[in-house]
């Protein structure tokens, strides 16, 4: 057998291309009922925000209609912004946070 005849195996190693996973927004959806002070509670409570920044997210959502709370993953969203909804059913108010994609 010959040199040129000798078979040779490559061997390649294929890595999975790993995608970012996408990303959510937890909106606050601004009502005429629950407290401004109730809805900066649940903001430092659900989504550990300081005084200020929930604040300034419940004065955009009362000025806006709406206001971005968080970016996350979906599971994420999803789970704040039904914690924060529950707790305020709890409370008896109508607050309410929903999740939508990331563009």
């Amino acid at each position: 057998m010959s040199d040129n005849e000798v078979a040779r195996k490559v061997k390649v190693k294929v890595k999975p291309k790993l995608e970012r996973p996408k990303l959510y927004k937890v909106m606050l959806l601004n009502d005429d009922y629950t407290p401004r002070e109730f809805v900066v509670g649940v903001l430092k409570a659900v989504f550990h925000m300081s005084e200020e920044a929930g604040y300034r997210v419940m004065m955009t959502a009362h000025k806006m209609g709406t206001s971005v709370v968080v970016v996350c993953v979906r599971d994420i969203a999803e789970t704040k912004a039904k914690a924060a909804t529950d707790l305020a059913k709890e409370a008896g108010f109508p607050l309410l946070f929903t999740t939508e994609p990331e563009e």
